[in-house]
């Protein structure tokens, strides 16, 4: 870590040599001329910059068994994921070089950062709460897919389960309600140290566990817990309700970024909210500023190029055989010496339907200043825009379920207005004088609303996330009419 930190540029380039190196002799290696490429400029110019639908044949193919198309090594394994933009399977390659030198290498170092910062630590004393998606293994042509934590179960070596609860068979069921209750069952009677998960679905466990046992908070349930390691989403809609029920100064708090694409960033201090971007994992990286993202203008450039307080589009090209391949977040670097990023949404979700260009962290930010002016708690929202008709003008629709409600949601509204015209100056000039855009429009969603729409659809569990933002009406529309069943 302490050389990709002082020579990252270094370390970035010869992985890229590295990886067009060893996958010159695939179908696609051969296409665009790998042994040829040298740099960065020669390989941008070369190889196309590619999403799931121009790769979706390539993985069919290499599903079916067919070797030797993107990478050269066979490709045993694919992360299932339903994304969050589209009910639509993906199946994300996952070759044995990506499973031991990028997501199992993470998990190494996350430790080892966290123990240097935390020399006291008792961490090994008990074992760690690990939460996984709910879906089993399918296996077929002698490949195999199912969610990302299922195969980095299903891989890990025997003694990894000795320091794991719940076992190996719980945490692969599929029935996400019936692997909760088993979940509790198991995990209260053992000496939990750490916990990691998705924060949204880690809640609801932590809550049944507290409520099974009928304790007040964690530390009642297992007196040496001492870090979550936490990602997937968002965590500051949920850090009110998890200090509640982990009441404890000293406990800590270690953000991850990784994916069904490959591990890319974690925190490497205590008590901060920025991620180091980790160099040396398999992963190349390339960014492409959202100011000219979908443009005719785009255009990816390396990490050496890169600027702290821009908002950037991450491509990446992996030792999995993804080439140029956007993952559809974007993040912002708060430091470029080390790397350090915060992660700022999705490529696809947000709102521009009026020049507003309303992204995650925008919402987040104004609806976290709203939660403290009028003292309430959110669960889950999505937001998505009202159309302009005739001479009605346009405004932002949102749904957001609560454990604590407001006492005035007319005062609600006002402050989440304001919040967000001081923290994104387009929604504010679009807001000025009501020009474009009105007053938004508030539901209070009914209880676990966002739950039942998750269950409907098939997606209880794992890495499955709420939309937050849309351009488009199709959530809300859903949502509205389920809020009232």
């Amino acid at each position: 870590m302490e050389l990709f930190i002082k020579y990252p540029h270094e370390v970035q380039d010869e992985l890229l040599r590295h990886l067009l190196s060893k996958a010159k002799n695939t179908e696609i290696g051969k296409k665009y001329g790998f042994s040829e490429i040298k740099n960065h400029s020669q390989f941008a110019s070369r190889v196309p910059i590619q999403q799931y639908e121009d790769y979706q044949a390539c993985i069919e193919r290499s599903r079916q068994g067919e070797t030797n198309i993107f990478w050269p090594t066979p490709i045993k394994w694919f992360a299932k994921s339903s994304g969050t933009t589209s009910a639509k399977s993906k199946f994300i390659p996952v070759s044995e070089d990506s499973l031991e030198h990028c997501h199992y290498n993470a998990g190494k170092d996350l430790l080892c950062m966290y123990l240097n910062n935390n020399p006291q630590s008792q961490l090994f004393t008990g074992k760690s709460l690990r939460l996984g998606g709910s879906k089993e293994i399918y296996k077929n042509n002698g490949t195999a897919y199912g969610d990302l934590s299922a195969i980095l179960i299903a891989n890990m070596p025997f003694w990894a389960e000795f320091s794991s609860t719940p076992s190996n068979e719980v945490s692969l069921m599929n029935d996400w309600e019936v692997k909760m209750q088993a979940i509790v069952n198991e995990t209260i009677k053992e000496n939990v140290t750490s916990l990691a998960g998705v924060p949204s679905w880690m809640l609801v466990l932590l809550n049944n566990i507290l409520e099974t046992t009928g304790k007040e908070n964690l530390f009642e349930v297992w007196p040496h817990l001492e870090v979550y390691f936490h990602g997937g989403v968002s965590f500051d809609p949920y850090a009110p309700q998890y200090q509640k029920i982990l009441p404890k100064e000293d406990f800590r708090f270690y953000e991850i970024y990784n994916a069904s694409e490959g591990f890319f960033a974690c925190q490497d201090q205590n008590d901060s909210k920025e991620l180091l971007l980790m160099l040396d994992y398999g992963v190349y990286y390339e960014f492409i500023p959202m100011d000219s993202y979908g443009s005719e203008n785009e255009k990816a450039i390396p990490l050496a190029e890169v600027e702290t307080g821009k908002n950037y589009a991450v491509v990446i090209t992996t030792n999995a055989g993804l080439w140029r391949y956007k993952i559809g977040d974007t993040v912002k670097f708060t430091s470029t010496s080390p790397y350090r990023i915060k992660v700022t949404g999705r490529t696809k979700h947000h709102i521009n339907v009026f020049g507003e260009e309303l992204i995650i962290e925008n919402a987040e930010a104004a609806l976290k200043k709203t939660s403290l002016v009028t003292n309430c708690e959110i669960v889950d929202y999505t937001a998505a825009p009202v159309f302009m008709e005739g001479k009605e003008k346009g405004a932002h629709e949102w749904i957001i379920e609560f454990k604590n409600p407001p006492r005035d949601f007319e005062k609600f509204k006002y402050e989440l207005d304001l919040a967000l015209q001081q923290v994104n100056s387009d929604y504010e000039a679009k807001r000025y004088n009501n020009m474009t855009l009105n007053m938004p429009k508030i539901h209070q969603a009914r209880e676990k609303l966002f739950y039942d729409w998750l269950k409907k659809n098939d997606k209880l569990g794992g890495q499955h996330k709420i939309p937050r933002l849309s351009n488009s009406r199709s959530y809300v529309e859903e949502l509205l009419g389920m809020n009232y069943l």
